[in-house]
This record gives structure tokens, C-alpha cells and sequence, in this order.
């Protein structure tokens, strides 16, 4: 296992890429028999728009289960953009979703704002609220590890190292903005928001724990939702302790390729030379969606797949 204090110059490199090349193609989750299933479309793309799954013969029933299909919208960092092909897969698969990814690595909440102009990562076309008025979604998932390190210029150089207090006052500052302008979007239709939960962070575990705690806080005072994706890839008994392997899961024991050393009962959720993401393959400088079969992708994306189910219809 790596020694945290020697990673945090490959800190920029890791934040600004996602994994690998997608010619060997998207790593996909087995279906969950946990979660109701439906019928497989083909795998989107980032920013793909939404497009309707195949149906069968009309019925009552199915007509009816139609109806409650959800539109998705999911947006982020670098850990979206590793994770978004294997989320649209399992929404598809499990809840008969429409889906649409728009992350953009080394981003932050400001940058999905609008208003914040050549200041911000993300195109006008794909801030939150332009694609909440175009798409009208029922949810929309954002999953941010907190940008902080002053990458982003909309972030006006505030770091967690330099300003922390500043800069948790800025982060949910703009939590408060965001929701806002997605539910003015939204307006009668205003879409459900799910905050995702981060994993231990290594180098700044007390931040890590108060992101996380800012997300239930603003879920809360808006009626939103919370994913604790950050659970599924902790420790049981040490939610803030980074840990590189983890014993595996029963759906890891059933479905081998995610149990990567079963003759020691454990799995890898990280590289050795990446403590952040969760894709198995090799960071590159293009960000792309991960293509190779990762464990903590598969964690991750099953937990935001088991809260939206549980709150459709």
C-alpha cells in the first residue's frame, strides 16, 4: 500500500485526468438481482442526449412501468467521468432510465453555474440548469470529490490548504447557488437532486468528512437526496480511512471479475500510483470513461442505482 504523503505531487496529473482508452470499451455492471430489471440499451456517451429504451408489446403494465421511467442527468468531475458509462448502463438495466452525462474533469460546483462565463471549465450547453430546461429531468446526480486546489478560475484561487474555513464558506455557497438555479430550471418540474457522497481522502480526510457533511446539510434543507457512495468503498467500521483493498461484497463473491484476489478475500479499489480514482486502468492526459472493470466504479454506481430506484414513481 502507498504511502499517502508521496502521491500529492501527481495530485494535478490524477485530478485532471480520468481513465483510459475506450477502444477496449466501457466496463459494464452484471445486472443487480436486488434492483427490478429492464430491458438493455446501448451505452451512452458524455453529454449523449437522452434516448427512449427499447419496449416491448404495449400492455397495461407496461405502459404504466413506462410512465415511471426516469430522465437522468449526471454531472461531475473526473469521478463521473470515470464512472458514467457504467451508471447510464446500470440505470438502463435496473430502472429503464434516460440518461445524459456531462462531466468534465478537474471541475467544481461553480463551474456547472451560470453566469460564470470564460471563468468556468463547462460550456454554456452543459451547465445544470440549460440542460435541466432541455431535458426536464426527474433527477439529476451530482458527484464532486471538492475541487481544492484552485484549478478551476471560477474557484477565485481559493484553496482548502490556504483558506479552509473560506473556502467551505464558498463551497456551500455555491451548493446553495446550484440548487437554486436547477430548481428555478426545473420550475414546476423541478428535479430531484442527488448529492454523492465521497470515499476517504488520504491527504485531507477532515475535509473530505466536511464535503460530505455540507451534502447532507443542503439535501436536506432543499428536500433533496443523498447517495452515500463514499460507504460503499470505506472501510465497515472506518468511513473516513482510505484503504486500497477492501474484503469483498457478496455481490463481489457472486460476480468473480469484481473480486479481484479471491484467494485473500479482498479487492482492489485503487492503483497503486492513483489514491483518488477508481478506474484500474491507467490515467491518461484525454479524460475518458474507464474501460476496464473496476470495483469501485461498480460500488459506486450501484449505490446512486439502488437510491433512485428506491425513489421512482
Amino acid at each position: 500500500m502507498r504511502r499517502p504523503w508521496i502521491v500529492g505531487v501527481l495530485l494535478a496529473g490524477l485530478l485532471l485526468g480520468a481513465c483510459g482508452d475506450p477502444a477496449s470499451g466501457p466496463e459494464q455492471s452484471p445486472p443487480d438481482p436486488a434492483l427490478p430489471t429492464a430491458a438493455a440499451s446501448p451505452t451512452t456517451t458524455t453529454r449523449q442526449r437522452p434516448a427512449a429504451s427499447p419496449a416491448a408489446a404495449t400492455t397495461p403494465t407496461t405502459a404504466g412501468a413506462a410512465a415511471k421511467a426516469p430522465t437522468v442527468v449526471y454531472l461531475g468531475d473526473s469521478l463521473a467521468m470515470e464512472s458514467q458509462k457504467v451508471l447510464g448502463q446500470s440505470l438502463r438495466d435496473q430502472v429503464n432510465a434516460r440518461y445524459t452525462s456531462a462531466p468534465y474533469s478537474g471541475t467544481t460546483l461553480c463551474d456547472y453555474l451560470e453566469g460564470t462565463g470564460e471563468r468556468s471549465l463547462v460550456p454554456p450547453a452543459d451547465k445544470a440548469a440549460t440542460l435541466v430546461r432541455s431535458l426536464r429531468p426527474d433527477f439529476v446526480v451530482l458527484q464532486f470529490w471538492g475541487n481544492s486546489w484552485g484549478y478551476t478560475p471560477c474557484m477565485d484561487g481559493i484553496t482548502y490548504d490556504k483558506e479552509p474555513a473560506t473556502y467551505f464558506k464558498r463551497y456551500a455557497a455555491d451548493m446553495r447557488r446550484l440548487t437554486e438555479q436547477i430548481a428555478d430550471a426545473g420550475a414546476a418540474r423541478r428535479p430531484r437532486i442527488i448529492w454523492v457522497s465521497q470515499g476517504p481522502d488520504p491527504m485531507t480526510p477532515e475535509r473530505i468528512r466536511t464535503v460530505n457533511a455540507l451534502y447532507a446539510a443542503r439535501a436536506a434543507a432543499s428536500h433533496d437526496l443523498v447517495a452515500d457512495a463514499g460507504r460503499t468503498v470505506s472501510p465497515a467500521a472506518a468511513r473516513y480511512t482510505w484503504a486500497q483493498y477492501l474484503p469483498c461484497t457478496t455481490y463481489e463473491h457472486d460476480h468473480p471479475s469484481y473480486c479481484t484476489q479471491p484467494g485473500r478475500d479482498r479487492t482492489a479499489l485503487h492503483r497503486d500510483d492513483d489514491y483518488l480514482h477508481f478506474c484500474l486502468a491507467p490515467t491518461t492526459s484525454t479524460p475518458k470513461p474507464c474501460p476496464v472493470r473496476s470495483p469501485g466504479i461498480a460500488r459506486i454506481t450501484r449505490e446512486i442505482t439502488r437510491v433512485i430506484a428506491n425513489h421512482v414513481g
